[in-house]
């Protein structure tokens, strides 16, 4: 049966030119001819009958493509885990298209993370004054959680969490990543701290010394 086989096309192609690829192309199609007549044979099929065959309609195989021709397709069934906190870094900005129903209600969350989708986010979780003087908040690093997103819309819903700061300064951008890989960096509570040595200062006795591999 007639083959097509589709090419893949890059640099070392170019550099060797048109015939480089033909050469190529035609190895491969004799090297089908020669899988398919061998498979032929085993199964015992005649001369004629490839010929009837060769008179109907040609039809492609994928059984009879080497697997370097193939594209391997799948799905996702389920998801195992929540891996991602669905927190993001990022600004806000107004909508463009001023005439929409969206942009009464909505603002453009744009994360810093380009792997994280823009967000719709209420303007009710933007400060007062942001449809007013978007401008003021252009470099403005915000918290956004995304809390949906429907499959028949490209960009996510969530809320604005909290206002970090300027971009570029080292308690914004760092806050901002502890909260996007989901890090407690709260302060330590009082039962917490009344477990640490209260008589100060405090080193470590020999006992313990010589009972522990100092790794200092």
């Amino acid at each position: 049966p007639d083959v097509i086989i589709e090419a893949q096309f890059d640099d070392n192609d170019a550099e060797h030119g048109q015939g480089h690829l033909q050469d190529t192309l035609t190895d491969d199609i004799k090297k089908l001819s020669l899988d398919t007549g061998e498979k032929g044979k085993a199964a015992g099929v005649t001369g004629v009958h490839r010929a009837k065959q060769e008179d109907g309609p040609k039809v492609n195989d994928p059984r009879l493509l080497p697997d370097e021709f193939l594209q391997r397709t799948a799905k996702v069934v389920y998801i195992l885990e929540k891996k991602h906190s669905r927190a993001a870094t990022g600004f806000i900005k107004l909508l463009a298209d001023r005439n929409s129903e969206v942009f009464k209600r909505c603002a453009m969350f744009s994360p810093v993370d380009h792997r994280v989708p823009r967000v719709y986010v209420p303007l009710a979780d933007c400060p007062p004054d942001f449809v007013t003087k978007p401008e003021a908040y252009s470099q403005m690093l915000f918290i956004c959680r995304i809390v949906d997103w429907k499959e028949d819309n490209n960009f996510a819903s969530g809320q604005l969490c909290k206002s970090l700061g300027q971009a570029g300064e080292i308690e914004p951008e760092s806050e901002g990543i502890l909260t996007e890989y989901g890090v407690d960096f709260s302060d330590f509570s009082p039962e917490v701290l009344e477990c640490l040595p209260q008589n100060l200062p405090w080193v470590i006795s020999p006992g313990e010394l010589a009972k522990r591999r100092d790794l200092r």
